[in-house]
């Protein structure tokens, strides 16, 4: 990116020239983001309801629906050379786009936040292991402005002088580490052949899992645009965090069940805590969770990176003074909240970002055959103003998908809300939210899309 480029240059489509990431670099990019110890978390949420058998099918299932979703709306990224949320324009209108934009910059402070709360905890408890300092609020306020000053350097800078030389070949050696010891410390027959206890539907699994890489659809373009080719990009994201999803999620789920006795519960806001505090004591332990910790960064630089490109769809400042202030937002959200209800935050952004993503995938692909005239993304008055700046068609049909993964997948806080939603037939809340949410937003946004243009077209003339 161009240092003295504009804020309005910003979101306009990359010159070919500056397309400089092949597929390596975003097998590295993606690996590296697939990976991390808010992973770990998500993973051990599926047991000891589900057993360990049981809960690595409804990964691999879930991270293969997502990774597939993120590559698929990578290549519109690649295609265009635009962030995702100007991608949305053609879908939602260029107003339209706002509201995704809105929903996106969130979710996506959101998990910066969680993200400095992690990696501080795991800070806290190494410094207090071995030097009796705990600095809980010193370690968050560093990471923040880590993460800040990645976000300033921007995506390729991050990728080629950090992640390709030395943060993906760390991220490795410590998971093969990590994997390597749940073989040779634990009796690991018992773990893989232990029951599960019920509570929690194999397709509730696979929405969780489907979550993460889902939580990555409103800024894969951020980076997909700097691809020199776009099927090259879009095949090694798939297969990286694919890999890197599988791998994290059965390591959260294998090690709370090692760990701990059968029978015993927890809190999902405890399980950030009892990771770190039992991966500490282990031999070696506090050199992985080093190592992941390091590698966490990245996670934390593309939320804060991404919420300021996102940021630029609605108002032109720049994209370095936006990092900064996104930065110390999401301090003050590290600061004041905890991971309570951190599954239900999952489901949350599985249910919006999965229909809204299956109405780009009916515009973008079928019904402008991956074609859009990219001059027109950022004409008032032109072909992507439709009425007032707003599709509405596209906007009626992302609600209706959402409402879907209400209905099937039934997430805690739609159903302790919403009354409604327990009355539907129990066969529907056996099917998970994402695939029926996905098929429905898309669905009907085609059919929305030719009876209004059959209307128009038989509409008698005045």
């Amino acid at each position: 990116m161009a240092l003295d480029a504009t804020p309005h240059d910003e979101i306009r489509p990359i010159a070919r020239d500056k397309r400089t990431m092949g597929p390596l670099q975003f097998g590295v990019l993606w690996g590296d983001l697939g990976v991390g110890l808010l992973v770990l978390v998500a993973g051990s949420l599926l047991v000891p309801a589900l057993g360990l058998k049981e809960a690595l099918f409804a990964v691999v299932v879930g991270s293969i629906i997502g990774s597939a979703l993120l590559a698929i709306t990578g290549k519109i990224g690649s295609d265009l050379g635009v962030p995702t949320m100007v991608a949305l324009r053609p879908a939602l209108g260029i107003r339209g786009s706002y509201i995704s934009s809105a929903l996106n910059i969130a979710q996506l402070i959101g998990w910066a936040g969680l993200e400095i709360i992690i990696m501080s905890q795991a800070a806290r408890a190494i410094s207090n292991e071995f030097f009796g300092f705990e600095g809980y609020y010193f370690w968050m306020a560093l990471f923040a402005a880590a993460g800040t000053a990645l976000a300033v350097a921007g995506p390729v800078v991050v990728v080629r002088a950090f992640l390709e030389r030395f943060g993906l070949w760390l991220m490795l050696a410590a998971t093969f580490w990590l994997t390597w010891r749940l073989w040779d410390v634990y009796d690991f027959s018992e773990i893989w052949n232990r029951p599960g206890l019920g509570g929690l539907g194999f397709w509730l699994a696979v929405d969780i899992a489907v979550s993460l890489p889902v939580s990555w659809l409103p800024l894969v373009g951020d980076y997909s645009r700097y691809a020199k080719n776009g099927r090259g990009a879009a095949i090694a994201t798939f297969f990286s965090y694919t890999a890197a999803n599988v791998w994290f999620f059965f390591l959260g789920a294998a090690y709370l069940l090692a760990l701990y006795p059968p029978g015993t519960t927890f809190q999902s806001n405890d399980l950030i805590f009892t990771l770190v505090d039992s991966l500490i004591a282990l031999s070696l332990g506090w050199v992985f969770l080093f190592v992941i910790l390091a590698d966490e960064m990245d996670n934390a630089f593309a939320n804060i990176y991404s919420t300021a490109v996102s940021i630029q769809n609605l108002v032109p400042i720049t994209q370095r003074a936006l990092a900064v202030v996104v930065g110390m937002t999401a301090f003050a959200v590290a600061v004041s909240v905890d991971l309570a209800g951190y599954e239900t935050f999952l489901l949350l952004i599985g249910g919006i970002f999965v229909s809204l993503f299956g109405v780009l995938v009916a515009d973008y692909y079928i019904l402008h055959r991956a074609r859009y005239d990219t001059d027109d993304l950022y004409r008032d008055g032109g072909r992507y103003w439709y009425a007032g700046g707003v599709n509405i068609v596209g906007v009626i049909a992302w609600a209706a998908g959402f409402i879907t993964f209400a209905a099937c997948g039934q997430p805690p806080f739609l159903l302790e809300h919403t009354s409604w939603i327990t009355n539907v037939p129990d066969w529907m809340t056996k099917l998970g939210g994402t695939i029926p949410s996905f098929a429905v937003s898309l669905g009907m946004y085609l059919i929305i899309t030719a009876a209004s243009r059959r209307s128009l077209s038989i509409r008698p003339s005045p």
